[in-house]
């Protein structure tokens, strides 16, 4: 059951005296549970745990951790009901969607857990000796990916599974040989230490050194603070907003030694509809957007936020469509009153602007922190010179901005920052006519989608869930999928190495029949 305290290594804790509760924003009330936050001492102790379970757990097996990331999904699926009602009570989400993410969360899980178990992703690389080669001679050099040491993960308010305790972030990170310490999200206090409580259960049944995980809780900053500053954390995981990631980053990037922060943060993920698209099916593709903005009360990083278009009739009569359909749907209830208190800031900011056309704002009566969802509509040329315009509105909402020209969107497209995704809508072969709109729009993101919606994330090796700052900190990663695991990693070299003291991914008879690179040659 859900007891409010802090998980340090395999114990729980609860020194401090300050406290907070979650919120029920479907009931528009607190929940009854009380969470403690974490003290100095905790998080001291936390990290020294951690610390000192590197020094076993980076020397563990890849079989044995599969073994541990598959009993961690093994005990969250223990968890049944209660994890589901503690995600909806925390969340205003509905069941449906809390077993989709706990089904996620589980697929990731297994997923690094299959990795590990094969082994090969060490990239271990062997260039042989030659001690006769002129004019001098050439040294064994070997070479394979290790774990970087304790990170901190920072759950996400807006999936409190598959990018919270047990998330991606986390998941790569075990997997990797780091340990992890986890900043559980206020939001979602209960489902975190839940999970947290299944972790642990996994770690003790497989043998995993006490600290190879811990949870803590707070309500504030200061926790969270503490841990980036801590000289003994190496790396940090973030998923969050852009004024979150970025403290986090130049927090960690003032340390003595700096350290790095993958923080996946805001994006309006532009999408292109191009003009034969807009002018054959234009009802057709508004229905589908206003569903895709409207997903989930528009809470999705995915989400799309920015239209463009080339002013047409078409792209006229798209607007009309899509504020026509999007006002047919029913509001739906945002994470917490603060969430839906940001969201009405950003809406009427943008919607203050000069020259901004409000083309659909739902004003009906609504329960408390639904959202009322809304299109707005701007000239290409405005949206250029007002920066404000740029603003991620974290919700149902989404901006048509209508070019004057191909000149005119290409030029928008290359201006806009980072973002996760883009996307192209186009009929026929008319795709092919837009190369450096494509172009631009490649620059400018980490995946582009062709005829369809932003939204929804495969867990894949192919996937990239990330793009240039500010979609993320660092564009050559992913944080979704198993090649997330390079984060948490760094590549070590070998040189004139004993074979019986090398590690088995580099040892001479291959002992773990992994794919290796060796004298450039890839095989088994």
């Amino acid at each position: 059951m859900i007891t409010g305290k802090n998980y340090i290594g395999n114990q729980l804790s609860a020194i401090g005296n300050k406290t907070y509760t979650t919120f029920n924003p479907e009931l528009n009330e607190e929940n009854t549970t009380v969470f403690t936050k974490a003290t100095s001492d905790e998080i001291n102790e936390a990290v020294a745990l951690s610390s000192e379970a590197f020094k076993e757990f980076r020397k563990v097996s890849g079989e044995r951790k599969a073994a541990f990331l598959n009993a961690i999904a093994d005990e969250i699926l223990t968890l049944d009901d209660l994890l589901i009602q503690t995600y909806c009570l925390e969340t205003g989400l509905p069941e449906g969607r809390a077993k989709g993410e706990r089904a996620r969360t589980i697929g990731q899980l297994r997923s690094f857990a299959n990795l590990v178990a094969e082994g090969s992703w060490v990239e271990a690389t062997i260039d042989t000796a030659q001690p006769n080669r002129e004019p001098m001679p050439k040294s064994d050099i070997r070479k394979m990916l290790i774990p970087l040491g304790p990170v901190v993960v920072f759950g996400a308010s807006n999936f409190p599974l598959a990018y919270s305790t047990a998330g991606g972030d986390t998941a790569a990170a075990l997997a990797s040989g780091c340990p992890v310490i986890v900043k559980s999200h206020p939001m979602h206090a209960g489902t975190g230490e839940l999970v947290a409580s299944a972790i642990i259960k996994a770690a003790e049944k497989t043998g995993m050194p006490n600290g190879v995980f811990s949870n803590l809780n707070s309500s504030g900053i200061d926790v969270g603070q503490q841990l980036v500053s801590h000289p003994n954390v190496k790396a940090v995981g973030f998923t969050g907003s852009i004024k979150g990631g970025r403290s986090l980053l130049d927090l960690a990037a003032k340390r003595e030694e700096p350290i790095p922060v993958f923080a996946e943060m805001g994006s309006i993920n532009p999408v292109v509809i191009l003009p034969k698209a807009l002018e054959n099916r234009q009802k057709e593709i508004a229905k589908t957007y206003a569903s895709s903005i409207a997903l989930g009360t528009g809470q999705f990083c995915t989400n799309p936020g920015l239209l463009l278009g080339v002013k047409s009739d078409s792209l006229s009569s798209f607007i009309k469509s899509l504020s026509h359909e999007i006002m047919k749907i029913n509001p739906s209830c945002m994470l917490h009153p603060n969430i839906k208190k940001g969201y009405i800031n950003n809406k009427e900011k943008v919607i203050s602007q000069a020259n901004i056309s409000v083309t659909a704002n739902y004003t009906s009566e609504i329960k408390n922190n639904y959202a009322e969802q809304a299109i707005v509509s701007v000239t290409g040329k405005d949206f250029l010179e007002n920066p404000i315009l740029h603003l991620e509105v974290f919700g149902p909402f989404s901006m048509v901005v209508q070019c004057e020209n191909e000149v005119e969107l290409e030029s928008i497209i290359s201006k806009i920052e980072g973002q996760l995704t883009g996307t192209v809508i186009s009929d026929d072969n008319e795709v092919s006519e837009y190369s450096e709109i494509i172009a631009a729009l490649q620059n400018r993101v980490g995946r582009i989608i062709f005829n369809g919606v932003p939204t929804g994330v495969e867990v894949c090796e192919s996937m990239v869930h990330g793009g240039p700052y500010p979609a993320s900190t660092d564009s050559r990663f992913s944080a979704v999928g198993i090649t997330s695991i390079k984060r948490w990693v760094r590549p070590f070299s070998y040189q004139d190495w004993p074979n019986n003291l090398l590690p088995k991914e580099l040892q001479d008879d291959n002992p773990l029949s992994i794919f290796r690179i060796k004298d450039g040659i890839r095989s088994k």
